[in-house]
């Protein structure tokens, strides 16, 4: 987000820098500072497409910018139409998008830089960079060939139009999701929530009363609502109803996206074919750890096969439970059943019940511990401060190092509403880098939509919402302690396949007695979590890992399948991936339309498509990486140092295989998730 020179402007969105004013940036902002930017822009581009006559003088430096202040204008819109959405933000959002995507398209077409990049690689400059500024050349001169910049004018005005296309349709879908969940609601009397635990049934007692409907219970399909009814209704209609509304969403008039899902693949497929890839996943896994889609297939396929004889026999006994329990003339198991007797069968094989946890997860106490474990492994201090947000519930965090220093802050927005998307994420809202009296902080946010406070009572999250917030907060820390002097090598600007173990690294420390010692504390008592029922925690951990695993996969193989093989010829894109589905369920989905809404792969014109087995590929290694931890000690300062030092700190500025190898001494050892799954017979 660095800038040449300050533009003079009252529009907050221009000028953005480490401090975002929040309060003050309004929809009709964001037009009128996108056409400035790209104005500017273009100008810079010029500039930099001279660089030969001027002897390439902070070519590299400028090559690095180029773009930042528009794409930071672009994050902010759109992170606030995610957040506090309304026709306003979204109008705003949908006007910025092709003038914004035909602009990148244009700087990563244009035949003056690329002419001088190729001739800068070629130079005795080149020959002179750091190992930072050398791997930034090479991977900016690899992405522009990937990209496009070698193709005719009339193939870079097709792709150009694709390129503005997929934003505006994939944006339309996202929106679509959004309306879905938004408009759904479901009042209910007292007798049909039978089962859900009671701090659930007082949230949505008063949440219907605030709508008027005193005495009900208002349902909807916010996670924090829908999981919790899936699981423990007794009322097996109401589980029926619940899951199929949940199945229709991105489909229904004025919000469908079963017209949109052939536009997408259809664009996607062309824009591959044009940069002279056999398939989009090939495309996506260029510059990514695997290399090719078809690595990331057989990745896919081994964890498949591995694990499938423990996810059958989980069916099994599932089945015998269920039809011991409901009896011979209970109609055959559903898929809305699974979920509500796995939990009765983990209740009384472990005699646990996840739910009791909730007491000791309040909100305050998961963040203070979280923070008080990463001041332990990786010295740094998480401080509460203060900052403009976008919403009341926002909090804004400052980060120092073991010298005091201010590193980097963000702000945080935990819980769900009406305006806001599904899900949890991270972004990164500035790069900081070096500067005369050191190095320049990051800022960063992060947004879920946990279980939100009710009345008298605070947030309580379940254990999965705890590793979601250690999750997010790991991206968080991949970005904030970041030393690399190339932005566009900072933080997490990493192979994707790499970027999510960071993330998930951290919600090891979750299951960790240490940890535990500091999160976990009765919101009440101030008890810590007993023994007892830590080792109850422990011995279910893994019931029905095999499921879980193979739900992952199949959404990995449907993705992969949908950007490799999939083609008009084979029908609906719906009917083809619930015929992939039927391979890793054991029971038949109702009206399956999950990729309607399946953000991850359809919300961005990329975002995970062709690369949601990412997940699983950073899975393998960060459980390989923790075992470090976990012989070294889990507070081992000197770990962590060397963790930070070697890898969470340097980006994407080394090749990310030699990152793992620099901290383990070795390459990942692939069965180390599926050990700490259970799902190993070694």
């Amino acid at each position: 987000m660095t800038q040449s020179s300050p533009i003079k402007t009252d529009n907050p969105l221009l000028n953005l820098g480490f401090e975002i004013p929040f309060d003050r940036i309004k929809p009709e902002h964001a037009e009128p500072a996108v056409d400035i930017l790209i104005a500017k822009c273009r100008e810079d581009l010029e500039r930099a497409a001279q660089a030969p006559k001027r002897q390439f003088a902070g070519f590299l430096q400028e090559l690095d910018t180029l773009g930042q202040q528009l794409a930071a204008v672009q994050t902010v819109v759109g992170h606030l139409n995610g957040v506090i959405s309304s026709d306003e933000w979204r109008a705003a959002n949908e006007a910025i998008l092709p003038k914004v995507s035909a602009f990148f398209t244009e700087l990563g077409l244009h035949p003056g830089l690329w002419a001088a990049m190729k001739a800068y690689q070629q130079g005795a400059d080149a020959q002179q960079l750091s190992s930072e500024w050398t791997r930034f050349l090479t991977l900016e001169v690899d992405a522009f060939r990937r990209n496009g910049a070698d193709l005719g004018d009339a193939g870079k005005q097709r792709l150009t139009e694709i390129n503005v296309s997929l934003a505006e349709i994939t944006n339309q879908y996202g929106k679509n999701v959004m309306d879905g969940i938004k408009a759904y609601e479901l009042y209910v009397g007292p007798e049909r929530m039978a089962g859900v635990p009671q701090r659930l049934k007082d949230a949505t007692a008063a949440d219907a009363e605030a709508h008027g409907k005193a005495g009900m219970h208002r349902l909807t399909l916010h996670t924090p609502v829908y999981g919790p009814v899936i699981t423990y209704a007794d009322d097996r209609s109401l589980r029926e109803e619940l899951m199929r509304a949940n199945n229709l969403v991105g489909v229904g008039e004025g919000r469908d996206n079963r017209e949109l899902l052939p536009q997408i693949l259809r664009l996607r497929r062309e824009r591959a074919a044009l940069l002279g890839f056999e398939n989009f996943a090939d495309l996506v896994t260029a510059d990514r750890m695997s290399g090719s889609a078809q690595a990331a297939i057989q990745f896919e396929h081994d964890l498949e096969g591995r694990t499938r004889p423990f996810f059958d026999e989980e069916n099994r006994e599932l089945l015998a439970y269920y039809r011991q329990k409901a009896g011979e003339d209970a109609p055959e198991m559903a898929a809305w059943d699974a979920s509500y007797w796995a939990e009765k069968l983990r209740q009384e094989r472990y005699d646990f019940d996840a739910e009791v946890l909730r007491p000791y997860f309040p909100m305050e106490q998961v963040l203070s511990g979280m923070f008080e474990i990463t001041r332990r492994v990786f010295g740094i201090t998480v401080k509460e401060a203060q900052a403009a947000g976008w919403h009341e519930e926002v909090k804004y965090y400052d980060i120092f190092n073991e010298a005091g220093e201010h590193i980097a802050s963000f702000y945080t927005d935990w819980f769900p509403r009406d305006s806001k998307r599904g899900g949890a994420w991270m972004n990164a809202l500035y790069t900081g880098g070096p500067r005369e009296d050191g190095f320049a902080p990051h800022l960063g946010l992060m947004c879920g939509n946990l279980n939100p406070p009710s009345g008298d009572t605070p947030s309580l999250l379940s254990l999965g919402e705890v590793e979601t917030v250690f999750h997010e907060f790991g991206h968080l820390l991949h970005h904030a302690l970041a030393r690399v002097p190339v932005q566009s090598l900072s933080g997490t600007k990493v192979a994707w396949d790499f970027v999510e173990l960071p993330s998930q690294i951290m919600e090891n420390w979750v299951w960790t007695p240490e940890g535990l010692e500091l999160i976990a504390k009765h919101y009440q008592t101030g008890e810590g979590l007993p023994d007892a029922l830590y080792q109850k925690m422990l011995a279910a951990r893994n019931f029905r890992a095999g499921g879980m695993a193979m739900r992952q996969y199949s959404f990995a193989t449907v993705d992969l399948a949908l950007h490799v093989e999939y083609d008009e010829a084979q029908g609906d894109p719906l009917d083809f991936a619930r015929t992939l589905m039927n391979r890793y369920t054991f029971l038949p989905l109702p009206e399956s339309n999950f990729i309607t809404q399946f953000g991850h792969l359809f919300s961005s014109p990329v975002g995970y498509a062709g690369g949601y087995y990412s997940y699983k590929w950073a899975e393998v290694l960060d459980a390989d990486a923790f075992s470090r931890f976990e012989n070294e000690g889990v507070f081992n300062r000197q770990t962590g140092r060397e963790y930070v030092d070697k890898l969470l700190s340097r980006g994407g500025s080394v090749e990310p295989a030699q990152l793992y190898r620099d901290f383990m001494g070795r390459d990942p050892d692939p069965e180390a998730l599926l050990r700490r799954s259970g799902l190993s017979k070694q």
